[in-house]
C-alpha cells in the first residue's frame, strides 16, 4: 500500500514559480515510477511528468517542457514538481501519482495509475 500527501499549491502571479512535494509512505516508494497529473476545471485529467524510480530519466508533457522538472529524493521518500514561468493555463489541481513501474519515465495515462495523492490546487492569476 502506498499513500500519497501533496503539498506546496498556492496562488501565484504569472510569471512566478512554486515547488510542489509529494510525501509518500511504504518501503517500496523508491522502487516505483512517480509522476504528475493535474485536471482543471471542466477538463480531464492530463499527464504533466514522469520519473524513474531511480530518478535517472525523466519524461514531459510537451505544454510544461522546459518550464517545470521533476525530481525525486528517495531517502525522503518525497518527490517534486519545480514550476516557474507559470501561466494562468496551469491553474489545475494536481496530483501525485504512482503506476508502480519499474520502468524509464514516460507518458502515464490516468487509467495506468494505481495510487492517487487527494491533490493541491494551483492557481495562477493573469
Amino acid at each position: 500500500q502506498v499513500q500519497l500527501v501533496e503539498s506546496g499549491g498556492g496562488l501565484v502571479q504569472a510569471g512566478g514559480s512554486l515547488r510542489l512535494s509529494c510525501a509518500a509512505s511504504g518501503r517500496t516508494f523508491s522502487s516505483y515510477r512517480m509522476a504528475w497529473f493535474r485536471q482543471a476545471p471542466g477538463k480531464e485529467r492530463e499527464f504533466v511528468a514522469s520519473i524513474s524510480w531511480r530518478g535517472s530519466s525523466t519524461y514531459y508533457a510537451d505544454s510544461v517542457k522546459g518550464r517545470f522538472t521533476i525530481s525525486r529524493d528517495n531517502a525522503k521518500n518525497t518527490v517534486y514538481l519545480q514550476m516557474n514561468s507559470l501561466k494562468p493555463e496551469d491553474t489545475a489541481v494536481y496530483y501525485c501519482a504512482t503506476d508502480r513501474s519499474t520502468l524509464v519515465a514516460m507518458r502515464i495515462m490516468p487509467d495506468q495509475v494505481n495510487y492517487w495523492g487527494q491533490g493541491t490546487q494551483v492557481t495562477v492569476s493573469s
